[in-house]
């Protein structure tokens, strides 16, 4: 559930719900999605969020993908460990680890916005963890957190079960003095941030726990804990600068985060600042970890790329040219059998109708062509990986249109000539960008203003790929299936048998119009999608700028030759009212978080 789906059903939905039932919803359905095939691409297609292989580091000869991961206390029973992994977790806690379960479990409960936890928390039971471990089949490394009342033997056995399938336990400093057993996997002892007595010489590391503010009943995290999180995490490195420094809790913004790991900070948890600033926040730490690593941006190869747009934009004018005069040409007069002036004799709404399919396919070419170059100029060129993803994505469906073109048995010999002028071009860009694998960096670091609004810019922008996407596949199948619906009909004022009477050609040339329009529409919902999904950084303006410019072609040809033939049926151009409405909602939220002065790729 990305920060763009997370917030606004955070804002309408979860927070009138109770903590343990928000919580129950949201990992059940993460899990649900991540269970069914192809459900982990989903996430990751939505997400992104896999971190670059520059911020891996190994520790006790484990490999850590990153060094964020996630404390126990977001998911005490395991329920969504499938789809958290993800979410770009580097690792994960379990816990605590109990033989049965408590007589007394209190979930967590929402006070005056803040988490609290009970003094009898939720446990999870070894049948249980093991359960879960056998049956999610686990590539992050894992942490088991011990139950702070087991007793010797207890501990023993649990230590047995698992550690086949965890690499540390994390045991309090009282627990580790008094075992007497020996394990085959690493001790963290656990700490408070203000308690930074020495380390256990048993133990390999240290796990800090943020400062807790006591209440009657329950805890919650203290108001501004970072700082002493902070001087703590210090402050034991620079004692222990050979063990490994684990901290729990006191994140919520991608500055703290990167604080603590600049003050010594081997390993992040995150706790409520996770819930608080949502499951986009291991990317956005990571992408600030990126940007502070300060390496050099190279230049890659991107000219035959932008040509590739260049040509779709100019395509389109052409096509808008031939849309605007004659309508129709030579070869499709020779195919259907009549001349221009013969089917107006017949009935002259027939070409305004061909226009106003061929001016639409035309806006959209030219929306294509917009998008296709300025991925090329400022993706492709500093060669990021997704851009790169974004852009040969929608180049394959667009090729792959060609066949919705003869369906009807009608192949426009110009329109197949472009898209085989096209091919070397395609293939020299495709060449271009083998080389390009870089992850975005961003100097974004907290949770200010422009990015809580701008999260539901994005929203927008989502909204809108996805449903250009739906619309393109809607029209296509229109025009491979029966052509035509009830309001083209009414503006024909003439069936679809008595147009098929005329000419056994006119059909299949609509048709393939309709099909190709159709066609051209699913590929620019593609960009606008993911260049929603994975380009939104503060300080893009170039993303704004493209969402700006890149759509107007289409929605001015595709809203304009309707009222320049007068076909304004209401409810026919109701989608692309609605459509108009999500873009101008997008760029006005997206405005402040895209278009801060700071740049960065």
């Amino acid at each position: 559930m990305p920060d763009w789906s997370y917030h606004p059903l955070k804002k309408l939905v979860l927070n009138k719900l109770s903590a343990k039932s928000s919580r129950a919803f949201i990992h059940h359905s993460m899990q649900t999605i991540a269970t069914i095939p192809g459900g982990r691409h989903i996430i990751g297609f939505l997400g992104h969020m896999q971190p670059a292989s520059s911020l891996s580091k190994t520790i006790n000869n484990k490999v850590f993908a990153s060094p964020i991961g996630l404390s126990s206390v977001i998911d005490p029973h395991m329920t969504g460990s499938k789809a958290f992994q993800e979410l770009g977790f580097g690792f994960f806690e379990i816990g605590p680890i109990v033989l049965d379960n408590p007589v007394t479990q209190i979930a967590p409960i929402m006070r005056d916005k803040r988490i609290h936890f009970s003094y009898h928390p939720e446990k999870i039971t070894l049948k249980d963890a093991l359960r879960n471990l056998t049956k999610t089949q686990f590539k992050l490394p894992i942490f088991a957190t011990l139950d702070e009342g087991l007793g010797d033997q207890e501990a023993a056995l649990i230590v047995q079960h698992l550690t086949p399938f965890v690499d540390a336990f994390i045991v309090t400093n009282a627990q580790l003095q008094q075992f007497t057993f020996i394990s085959a996997r690493p001790y963290f002892v656990v700490r408070v941030a203000g308690d930074v007595q020495e380390i256990h010489p048993n133990a390999n590391g240290v796990v800090l726990q943020a400062l807790r503010y006591f209440e009657e009943r329950d805890w919650t995290e203290a108001e501004n804990t970072h700082e002493t999180m902070r001087l703590a995490t210090q402050s034991v490195k620079e004692r222990n600068p050979k063990k490994t420094i684990i901290t729990s809790g006191g994140i919520e913004t991608p500055e703290q985060a990167t604080a603590l790991i600049q003050a010594g900070a081997d390993l992040c948890m995150l706790t409520e600042g996770y819930v608080n600033a949502g499951p986009g926040l291991p990317k956005r730490i990571h992408e600030k970890l990126l940007h502070n690593q300060n390496s050099p941006i190279e230049n890659n190869p991107w000219q035959w790329s932008f040509l590739f747009g260049l040509s779709i934009f100019m395509a389109g004018f052409i096509a808008l040219y031939f849309a605007f005069t004659t309508v129709i040409l030579s070869y499709d007069e020779a195919f259907i059998g009549l001349t221009k002036e013969e089917i107006t004799l017949v009935n002259p709404r027939i070409l305004a109708f061909m226009m106003h399919d061929r001016m639409a396919l035309a806006g959209t070419m030219i929306a294509a062509g917009i998008l296709y170059m300025q991925l090329a100029r400022f993706g492709v060129r500093h060669g990021l990986h997704w851009a790169k993803v974004a852009f040969h994505s929608a180049a394959v469906a667009g090729f792959l249109g060609i066949f919705l073109f003869i369906s009807f048995g009608y192949f426009d010999w110009f329109h197949g000539l472009f898209w085989l002028l096209l091919l070397p071009i395609y293939y020299l860009s495709w060449m271009e960008g083998k080389r390009v694998t870089r992850t975005p960096a961003s100097h974004h670091a907290t949770n200010d203003a422009a990015w809580k609004v701008g999260v539901y810019g994005q929203l927008f922008f989502v909204l809108l790929g996805f449903l250009l996407i739906i619309g393109g596949v809607v029209i296509s199948t229109i025009g491979v299936s029966h052509v035509f619906i009830t309001t083209d009909i009414a503006f024909l004022c003439m069936p679809a048998e008595r147009l098929q009477s005329i000419s056994d050609g006119l059909i299949p040339v609509i048709a393939h119009d309709r099909a190709g329009f159709g066609s051209a529409l699913v590929s620019v919902g593609l960009l606008v999608l993911m260049l929603a999904l994975w380009g939104y950084h503060a300080g893009q303006r170039w993303v704004w700028i493209t969402f700006a410019i890149g759509a107007l072609p289409a929605f001015i040809a595709g809203l304009g030759t309707h009222f320049y033939i007068d076909y304004t049926t209401f409810i026919h151009l109701l989608p692309v009212y609605f459509l108009i409405v999500i873009y101008l909602l997008g760029l006005l939220f997206a405005y402040p978080f895209l278009m801060k002065k700071e740049k960065n790729i």
